[in-house]
């Protein structure tokens, strides 16, 4: 049940997953906006200022000086073009259209009868202002100048309506011109330091994704600009057999009609009429031949700077080469480093291979196969990502992690100080740490190593066991030490007394053969124990044995403690046994006798 559940609960995130790629590639690309045309709006002249816009985008590019040169060409060669368009727009904006029937022809009427009463309200202001004996604060001349600002403010009202509505293609294209010359006073910025040379592989890697992506955009903008020059090249081509075609005759009018007219019209009036003709169309012819000239014009400034942008791609691709050719270096030094790793790994084998202990052998060759591994991918990393570039803030949390990670050692390294001073330890000395007691056989800077001898109560025969405890102990635990070089302990020995004798008699009996036993061990404790305690001002120590009678289960009971040395204590334990036996069946074996 509970697997099914994990399945459901799977597949549960799996849908939502599809779902969420799914609405992610939906929402990808914006959907194109269709801009649908009013019935009666005028379209403006187009200008396209995509080549401008492409040159503006890829002058931050240039990371060279060689390469910023040929950015400034380009970015003049596509302004000089784009002022050439709008210079057509303007003169092509300011011929009067004939405006579709609606709302723009209706505002077109009404802004001629505003300037009509306009021009007359200028004149009857200019005739009232210099009319004899009339001042300037005159009633008639102050309504005058009024009805001509109420005038005034209604034809620009007017005009910024017609604007609105796509009708004044002039104020439409002098605002079009006014953003681009605001956009050309703009300072750009690198957009990268691009020409500074990659010392890592990273960086090597990314400046050639970067300069592989900024060629494809060189070539697509050299493209764009060949193909605006062969656009503008087509229209050039079709206005110029355009204008090359004969005039066509104005078509012949009904004989009817000529006789009549010829009859009614008079001579002034047809000379005016032709001369207004011939006017208006060598107005049209003069337009016509300045937009061949500006044509010209944009049609090389399009050409030069495609050739700038193939220069351009020149450059860039030196600089891509020499930017492959660093990282096929760092390459060649990353695949070194792994072939001196590896070589290195078969010097070990074969440098471990005559070693006796196969333990050891593995251990060590271990050991420097993951050093000079480490060591290998450190180079690696400097290689690909250079040095740190904060070294003292990296040292600083380094160090912070390795106090934290390495306290046990650190601990140990300065308890190694504490061992080897004054009141430390030993090899030989008789110790016990952490309950286990044994003699010290070794002092390293990390650890200590005692040979196991039991504890205190069965000291004196080794286990043969080997015991490593390390250095902290010293610091952050304790540990016991025969304080002198006899390495004395108490020892004790009990027996039941028999019954039928003098029990207090015999336990001084005793008591006086065990001091003869051990009084050569006794005067020597003494001895070291004042050695030991003077310094620190304490009383001397006595190490006479104690004999106590107890009473026990089965009688009378007689307890000796005695001073002994750790090694020699069952030795010593056994001869006073044997002292003690023998006094105690003296008496017996007198009285059977």
């Amino acid at each position: 049940m509970m697997a099914r559940l994990r399945n459901w609960d799977l597949a549960a995130v799996a849908v939502l997953l599809a779902a969420c790629l799914a609405a992610w590639y939906a929402t990808g690309g914006a959907p194109p906006v269709r801009v649908t045309a009013k019935p009666n709006a005028v379209q403006p002249v187009p200008i396209d200022q995509k080549v401008y816009d492409t040159a503006r985008r890829m002058a931050p590019l240039a990371g060279t000086a060689d390469e910023q040169n040929l950015a400034e060409q380009a970015l003049h060669l596509a302004d000089q073009e784009l002022d050439q368009a709008f210079a057509t727009a303007l003169r092509e904006a300011a011929v009067p259209r004939r405006l579709p029937p609606g709302p723009l022809q209706e505002l077109a009427a009404r802004i001629a009868r505003l300037q009509a009463r306009v021009a007359a309200g200028q004149q009857a202001v200019a005739k009232l202002g210099g009319r004899p004996g009339n001042d300037a604060d005159s009633d008639q001349l102050q309504l005058a100048k009024a009805q001509l600002a109420l005038d005034q403010e209604e034809l620009e009202e007017a005009r910024q309506d017609l604007a609105r509505e796509g009708g004044d293609v002039h104020a439409i294209v002098e605002h079009a011109l006014a953003e681009h010359e605001a956009a050309h006073g703009q300072k750009l910025q690198p957009a990268r330091n691009s020409a500074a040379t990659p010392g890592t592989l990273a960086a090597q890697l990314k400046a050639w994704l970067e300069l592989r992506d900024d060629g494809r955009e060189l070539a697509a903008a050299q493209q764009q600009a060949a193909a605006k020059a062969a656009a503008l090249g087509r229209e050039h081509n079709a206005l110029e057999s355009m204008l090359s075609q004969p005039a066509k005759p104005a078509a012949s009018q009904p004989a009817a009609a000529d006789t009549s007219t010829a009859a009614t019209a008079s001579d002034e009036e047809e000379e005016e009429e032709d001369s207004a003709a011939m006017l208006d169309r060598l107005r049209r012819l003069s337009d016509q031949r300045k937009a061949l000239a500006e044509l010209d014009r944009r049609i090389q400034y399009s050409q030069q700077l495609g050739d700038v942008y193939r220069r351009w791609s020149g450059l860039l691709e030196a600089r891509q080469r020499a930017v492959l050719h660093l990282l096929l270096l760092s390459l060649s030094a990353i695949l070194a480093v792994v072939l001196g790793v590896l070589a290195a790994r078969k010097v070990i084998r074969r440098a471990f291979a005559q070693h006796q202990d196969r333990r050891r052998l593995y251990q060590q060759r271990l050991l420097a196969t993951i050093a000079v591994q480490v060591a290998g991918a450190g180079l690696i990393l400097l290689v690909v990502f250079g040095p740190p570039g904060q070294t003292p803030t990296i040292i600083g949390l380094a160090t912070a992690g390795l106090t934290v990670a390495l306290k046990d050692f650190i601990v140990a390294f300065f308890g190694w100080f504490v061992l080897m001073g004054r009141n430390g330890i030993r090899l030989g000395d008789w110790v016990e740490i952490n309950g286990v007691g044994g003699e010290v056989i070794e002092i390293g800077i990390l650890k200590t190593v005692l040979l196991e001898m039991g504890n205190w109560t069965s000291t004196g025969h080794p286990t043969g066991r080997r015991v490593a405890f390390v250095n902290s102990f010293a610091i952050e635990g304790h540990y016991f030490n025969f304080s002198t070089a006899g390495q004395w302990l108490w020892d004790e020995l009990q027996l039941i007394l028999p019954a039928g004798g003098d029990a207090y008699r015999m336990a001084q009996q005793i008591r006086e053969a065990v001091e003869c036993a051990t009084d050569a061990d006794a005067r020597q404790a003494e001895q070291d124990w004042e050695r030991v305690t003077h310094q620190y001002g304490v009383r001397t120590f006595s190490a006479k044995p104690v004999a106590d009678l107890r009473p026990g289960p089965n009688g009378l009971e007689v307890v000796v403690r005695y001073i002994t040395r750790a090694p020699q204590r069952y030795e010593v334990k056994s001869r006073l046994f044997q002292v003690i036996v023998d006094l105690v069946h003296k008496p017996a074996a007198a009285g059977a006798g």
